[in-house]
Order: structure tokens, then sequence, then C-alpha cells
């Protein structure tokens, strides 16, 4: 086993394979990109507080806190031993890994940013947001009351949030799981003709999906208290007083969106046809001749 302690800037390269990264952090940042060549590398641009240990055994790469544990590590708040000055400390982190490794990050108040990735992905975070990008590979995300933002995932996706905002981009998972306490969960979904299962769930926060101009799936989307709108004329829409859940098939409906409520709105929207509309095209201006200048005469009059 290889072991540094890191409590100043600093660049190191593994030459040996890196298959697995666990990464634990409190404050700061984490930004873990995916290559497609070369060693895996680590940076820290800064640090400040106790030292970050950093090991490499057989194919696992961790960089963390001693005193921060590897699972359930968020019960770390609730420690007795826990102190104010736990949280004097900060790290800011960059890793190059192969794109297949698998990836596990814990930040407790850091911002972590995970792209280009084809392994399996998983956040667990408190406070912090978290950025997910070009992912392939499965991907959970945990947070407390940090955002969390999927952009262009096409792995199996699942969110999960206490009063932190879930949003998906560019959204192509065969899966997307999403639920929320309070915050809200926005689903931006573009299957690119495959079926997909989306299952969104809240309390009290507010769920807003896009679908496809032209969407394929089973709809059912119910709330107790809460407000429906929806984009789609083929959805039935029931309630009394109001509706509280809409059902319905889009296209052959190959495949599956539920989205549930308490008291939280839920609202379908329709993308884009994807046909660009022309502009028109303004009339050319004639040119102008001296000859017709002089006979409009001046430009400025005076009236009297």
């Amino acid at each position: 086993m290889s072991e540094w302690s890191v409590t100043e800037p600093r660049k190191l390269t593994f030459d040996d394979p890196v298959t697995t990264l666990h990464v634990r952090v409190v404050n700061g940042t984490v930004n873990v990109v995916g290559t497609d060549e070369g060693p895996a590398r680590l940076e820290v641009s800064g640090v400040e507080g106790p030292p970050l240990t950093v090991t490499h055994e057989d194919g696992t790469l961790t960089v963390a806190y001693e005193d921060l544990p590897g699972k359930d590590f968020v019960k770390w708040l609730d420690r007795k031993w826990l102190d104010r000055r736990s949280w004097h400390r900060t790290a800011l982190v960059t890793l190059s890994v192969p794109a297949r490794t698998r990836v596990e990050v814990g930040a407790v108040g850091a911002t972590a940013v995970v792209s280009g990735m084809d392994g399996r992905t998983e956040i667990k975070g408190v406070t912090g947001d978290t950025t997910l990008v070009g992912l392939s590979g499965p991907v959970r995300a945990t947070t407390v009351s940090g955002a969390v933002e999927a952009q262009a995932v096409t792995g199996d996706l699942r969110l999960s949030s206490v009063s932190g905002d879930l949003t998906v981009v560019e959204g192509s998972s065969p899966t997307v799981k999403a639920d929320s306490v309070t915050g809200s969960v926005v689903l931006d979904l573009d299957p690119k003709g495959r079926p997909t299962d989306v299952g969104l769930t809240s309390v009290s926060g507010e769920i807003a999906i896009r679908l496809p101009h032209l969407p394929d799936a089973e709809v059912e989307a119910h709330t107790a208290s809460g407000k429906i709108s929806s984009a789609f004329d083929d959805l039935k829409m029931h309630g009394a007083w109001g509706a509280h859940r809409i059902t319905g098939r889009l296209g052959a409906g190959t495949g599956r969106l539920k989205a549930t409520t308490v008291s939280g709105s839920i609202a379908l929207l329709r993308g884009p046809s994807g046909e660009d509309t022309p502009w028109d095209t303004a009339p050319e201006a004639a040119p102008t001749t001296s000859a017709d200048a002089a006979s409009e005469g001046p430009t400025d009059k005076k009236v009297l």
C-alpha cells in the first residue's frame, strides 16, 4: 500500500491501475474527470485544517480525512465527539481517472462535479451542490439540502433529496428515479427513441416534466392536494373539484412515467417539435442615388 499525507498544494501521479475511487471531504470542492488514457492523477490545489490522507492499494485510490468514516459517513454529523473544530477544514481536489473507474464521493459542505465516467458513480452529500455531466454508467446521488443537477446522463439515474432541488437536463437514461421531500424535481426528458421508465415522488416540492414533442409513454400523475397541469390532450384528467390525477397513453406507450406528490404541483410540458422555422427574409433596400437624394430635399425642416 502506498500512502501520502497532504498538508499543502500537491500533485500526484499513480502509475499502478486505478479501478475504484473513494473521496471523502469536508468543505471545498471535488472535481472528478474520466479519461480514456494515461495514469490517474490527483491535484490538491488548496488544503486547510487536518491533512488529507491519500492511499493506493489493490486498485483502490482513496482521498479522505482519517476521522471521516467510509460507510454511513453522514452519521459523522451526529457523532457525540463532533464539535465546531471539526468543520475548520477545506480542500480543493481534482482527480483524473480512467473513465471505467467506479467512483464514490462523500461531501460534507463541499461542491462535487463528476464528468465523463463510464463506471458506477455514487455521490453522498449534505449541503454542497452536485453536478453530474456525461455519465454513461449507473448513477446514484443522495443529498440532504444540496442541489443536484444531472446533464446528458445515459446510465440508470437515481436521485434523492430532503430539501435540495433535483434537476435532470437532456435526460436519456433508461431509468430515472427521483424523490424529494420539499425540494423541486425538474426533468427534461430526451429518450432518443428508446423506452424510459420514470418515477418521481415528492411531498411538498413541485414536479415539472418536459416530454418530447411526440412522447411515447404510459402516464400516471397524482397529487393529494396540489395542482396538475398538462400540455397533452390525450391524457385524461380525474377529480371532481379540480384535476388531481392524470392518466393515459402517449404514442405507443412503450415507456412509463409516474409522478406523485402530496401537496406539491405537477406540470407536464411538451418539448419543441424540432422543426426549424425559417426566418423571413427582409427585403433588400433599393440603392439610393444622388439624384434621389436631391429630389427628396433637405431632411431637416423648420416649421414656422
